[in-house]
């Protein structure tokens, strides 16, 4: 008890008080660098509770939604359409693969009931080598289509790939509000994604199940790491003033 006395009363003299106050912020930031993480769990697990029920909601019929207020809310939920493919306006997504085989995505509009609205759907992926022979996988007449909701893809700089009003075959995202601008009538603000048959993938195009993560993430061990950071910056300055408290001060205090 007598080392640690020495230990604290020399941490506050006029040699070590505004090394002190450093260690002592610095160990302060540390730590509420790990309360904001616990803080992101939190949110993290409160966003994992939201998406688990609209998840678990049954389909939604895109025709009768009410495209108000953040879009976002519906990503991922599953949903059902029915209309007639523009086949003459279908395109395809560039660079993409299935299994590491390189190919395409078809992306071809659903004409809605009032003729006047589509939504844009990823009816799946095709090899490179069917490219040039996608009229293969032409469905003509009304359809239903079940899959899941996916957002526009843009990016921050650019948020139109399109260079024109013209209608082009060719993208390497679905940009909602771009391909609008291609076509004569008014897209959905999302798209949907196709999902595969009862069969499975047993004939193309070939689909994907939706992939949700649930996980908690790093919050966690990343709160953990900094917490330790904060111990271990105090313990070492601890430490290193134990180590250089002058001789005599430890044969005084000895006596």
């Amino acid at each position: 008890m007598g080392r640690l006395r020495m230990v604290l009363r020399a941490l506050v003299s006029r040699r070590y008080r505004w090394a002190t106050l450093a260690v002592v912020l610095g160990m302060g930031l540390l730590a509420r660098l790990g309360f904001w993480q616990l803080d992101r769990l939190a949110q993290r697990r409160a966003a994992n509770a939201v998406l688990a029920e609209s998840l678990n909601a049954s389909p939604v019929n895109l025709a009768d939604v009410v495209w108000e207020g953040d879009v976002a809310v519906w990503e991922n939920r599953l949903a059902f359409v029915e209309g007639e493919y523009d086949l003459a306006h279908q395109m395809v997504l560039l660079v993409q693969n299935w299994q590491g085989r390189a190919g395409v995505h078809l992306i071809a509009p659903l004409v809605l009931g009032d003729g006047e609205t589509a939504v844009l759907v990823d009816r799946g992926w095709i090899p490179e080598s069917e490219r040039d022979n996608i009229s293969q996988f032409d469905l003509s007449g009304p359809v239903t289509v079940n899959g899941y909701i996916a957002l526009s893809q843009t990016i921050s700089r650019n948020t139109n790939q399109s260079v024109s009003n013209q209608f082009q075959p060719e993208w390497y995202r679905v940009d909602i509000a771009a391909i609008e601008a291609t076509l004569p009538y008014k897209l959905l603000p999302v798209y949907l994604v196709e999902s595969p048959s009862a069969d499975g993938n047993t004939t193309l195009p070939f689909r994907s199940e939706r992939v949700i993560d649930l996980s908690e993430g790093p919050h966690l061990s990343y709160a953990i790491q900094w917490f330790l950071f904060s111990l271990l910056l105090g313990g070492m300055y601890i430490g290193y003033v134990n180590s250089h408290l002058p001789p005599e001060i430890e044969e005084k205090q000895a006596s």
